[in-house]
């Protein structure tokens, strides 16, 4: 996703900040905030930073079942499943 035509100085957010708001939220995409010239911030609607954490939760939850692979730490199906009958 390219960020040109959505770099905004943090002045024109404080005097546009509704209609950046309704803009985020109407196009779903990311908005930089820049501080004497340098982007420092950026700005996401809740629908899109939602997105974004789940994705970062299936990630982290797919790094560590890699690493339990790595790690050997694998059981058959059916063992796991006898087991979990055994705990009943």
């Amino acid at each position: 996703m390219r960020l040109d035509g959505r770099v905004r100085s943090i002045s024109y957010l404080k005097a546009h900040a509704a209609e950046l708001i309704r803009d985020l939220t109407e196009r779903q995409e990311p908005l930089v905030i820049t501080q004497n010239g340098e982007a420092r911030a950026v700005l996401l609607d809740i629908s899109t930073y939602d997105q974004l954490q789940e994705t970062v939760a299936l990630i982290k939850l797919l790094a560590l079942a890699d690493r339990q692979v790595e790690e050997g730490m694998l059981e058959p199906v059916a063992d796991a499943i006898a087991a979990y009958r055994a705990e009943g």
